[in-house]
């Protein structure tokens, strides 16, 4: 049987260049463009620079636990599928570290689908495969390893998690595509942030990333061509925009959520259709604004800056834009945190909701 790790590098992102600026997007987008500019010189240089910088979230290895034998009897638990966050690969030692411990945690296959076709291409599309496009790409790797036919567990770490719930509500049950269980977030960024991560115009020191992405923030953000490209643009939610007419048809956030011009009921139904969800929140994240998205809490929009709701007062909970409340009256929401910044969770504690969600 082929791993979704190898089929996956037959089917990730298309070989053509990233996108190119015309003069009327360069005059516009200057540093963003720029950005599209140092891609097409040195992609490796770029994807280190990525990696390298502040606002990425490579996973270090962690101890490997040790390896679960199946009582006599016991069927084995499901597989499971891991989806990393942004300057990370599924080819780097730590995501292949964490992968790897979480299956013999459980005692269950267990892989990483990348966007992209090596460590390079992986760690680029985290950013320069916009996040529709990124869910399509990840969605032919789990469609294609037939380890997942039967349905599997999930969890994402940051950005990940997006892809994952993208799955849920786009691909999920459809012929071909496996059913999800039990999807567990952790630190992710499903309900979008307000302000990018540990970015400043004047962060010389990560190569002008920031200044790339604080660019666009506000409603340069909401455009065909930002959104088009820029994977942390489409879950860039400004809560002071979210009822303007170019976040309602442009953000594909928006559009997830059913907040946009294109609701879809359907996606109600795929994101209801899970058996259960975990909701990671780490209490010290700084990376993350508001942190509290992590558990679905929201910014007032009538007091966007300083009034925060709790899941059960947002509009999307209270409407049931998408299914969110549906689940929780079923009963189908868990809520874990830990003491600590983003994605700075112990060994134990991960081994421990692994095998309370998925064993």
């Amino acid at each position: 049987m082929k791993s979704a790790l190898a089929t996956a590098a037959l089917l990730a992102a298309p070989a053509a260049a990233y996108h190119a600026c015309a003069d009327e997007e360069r005059a516009s987008y200057p540093k963003l463009c720029g950005l599209l500019d140092d891609v097409a010189k040195d992609e490796a240089a770029f994807a280190d620079m990525l990696a390298k910088s502040p606002i990425s979230t490579v996973m270090e290895e962690i101890e490997m636990p040790a390896a679960r034998k199946l009582a006599d009897g016991e069927a084995s638990a499901l597989p499971i599928v891991v989806a990393h966050g942004m300057g990370d690969s599924c080819f780097n030692s730590g995501m292949k570290s964490i992968t790897k411990a979480a299956g013999v945690k459980v005692g269950a296959y267990s892989t990483c689908i990348p966007t992209g076709t090596s460590r390079i291409k992986d760690t680029i599309n985290g950013f320069l495969l916009n996040m529709d496009a990124s869910v399509d790409v990840f969605a032919e790797g789990v469609k294609a390893d037939e380890n997942l036919k039967d349905g599997f567990n999930a969890f994402g770490l940051s950005q990940g998690n997006n892809l994952i719930r993208g799955y849920i509500q786009k691909y999920a049950g459809e012929p071909g595509y496996p059913a999800v269980s039990t999807f567990m977030s952790i630190n992710g960024i499903n309900a979008g942030v307000g302000a990018f991560p540990n970015c400043a115009p004047d962060a010389k020191h990560i190569g002008g990333i920031c200044s790339g992405l604080t660019e666009i923030l506000g409603d340069l953000a909401y455009n065909s061509f930002v959104q088009g490209i820029l994977f942390q643009a489409n879950y860039f939610r400004d809560p002071s925009k979210t009822d303007s007419d170019k976040y309602k048809k442009y953000s594909q956030l928006a559009q997830w959520e059913n907040e946009g011009d294109d609701v879809d009921p359907s996606r109600n139904d795929k994101f209801t259709a899970v058996d259960q969800y975990v909701w990671v929140l780490g209490t010290e994240d700084t990376v993350v604004w508001p942190r509290e998205g992590e558990q679905w809490g929201a910014m007032d929009p009538e007091d966007p800056f300083k009034t925060l709701l709790p899941m059960n007062e947002t509009a999307w909970y209270q409407e049931d834009k998408f299914g969110l409340r549906t689940v929780d009256e079923a009963g189908k929401n868990a809520f874990e945190q830990f003491d600590g910044n983003h994605l700075q969770f112990t060994n134990d504690e991960l081994m421990g909701w692994l095998e309370k969600y998925f064993m």
